[in-house]
C-alpha cells in the first residue's frame, strides 16, 4: 500500500512539473533606490587619530525602513563597512575621512551586499573643514562722518596664518545617516 501511495505521488508531481502547473512561492523582488537615507548609530568609536584606511566599522539601524508597504530594513539591522579614505590634519585644515558601507545583515542573519557611505553634505567626507585663524590683526578704520579724521574704530581682521588641524572622531552611539549610492536588490524580507 505504501509503495502504491509513493508511486502515485511521484507520478502526480512528475506530471505537474512537465505540464508547468507547479506553482512556486511568489517572491517579491524589488530595489531600494539610490539616494535612500538609512538612520543608524555607530557601534564603536573610530577616529582619524588611531584608525587607518581599511579599518572595519559597524552600525545598527535605529528605525524601520518601509518601502512598497513593507518593512524592508527593520530596526536592529546591522551594517558593516570600512574607512575608505583618510586625510591627516595639517596646518589650516582638520583631518577628514570617508566611510564606505558594504554589508547589511538582517536580524535573521541574512547578508545583503550594499554600496553606501556615511552621509555628509561635503561629498560624504567627514571633517576636512578649515581651522580658525592663528591670530587676528588689529586694523583701524576711520569713519567718513567723523568731524575729526583722527576718530576711528579698531577692527580685528583674521590673519593669513591658521591653526593646526584637529583629528575627527565619531563616538560610539553617534546618530548618523547612511546614503545608498547604488540600489539594493532585495529578494529577502522578514515576515513577522
Amino acid at each position: 500500500m505504501r509503495v502504491l501511495i509513493i508511486l502515485l505521488t511521484f507520478i502526480f508531481y512528475s506530471v505537474t512539473i512537465c505540464t508547468g502547473e507547479l506553482s512556486l512561492r511568489d517572491y517579491d523582488e524589488f530595489d531600494v533606490p539610490t539616494g535612500t537615507h538609512i538612520p543608524v548609530i555607530s557601534l564603536q568609536e573610530f577616529s582619524t587619530a588611531y584608525c587607518e584606511e581599511g579599518d572595519k566599522v559597524s552600525f545598527e539601524t535605529t528605525a524601520d525602513l518601509y518601502l512598497y508597504n513593507k518593512n524592508v530594513i527593520p530596526q536592529g539591522t546591522k551594517l558593516s563597512g570600512y574607512i575608505d579614505k583618510k586625510n591627516e590634519p595639517i596646518k589650516g585644515t582638520n583631518a577628514a575621512m570617508r566611510v564606505f558601507v558594504n554589508k547589511m545583515y538582517l536580524p535573521d542573519g541574512y547578508e545583503i551586499p550594499i554600496k553606501a557611505y556615511i552621509y555628509n553634505a561635503n561629498n560624504n567626507i567627514i571633517g576636512g573643514n578649515l581651522t580658525p585663524p592663528a591670530k587676528y590683526i588689529r586694523t583701524p578704520h576711520y569713519q567718513r562722518w567723523a568731524m575729526f579724521r583722527a576718530m576711528g574704530t579698531l577692527q580685528c581682521v583674521p590673519g593669513a596664518e591658521r591653526q593646526m588641524g584637529q583629528h575627527v572622531t565619531i563616538a560610539s552611539g553617534a546618530d548618523l545617516i547612511i546614503v545608498l549610492v547604488a540600489p539594493i536588490h532585495m529578494t529577502h524580507t522578514l515576515i513577522n
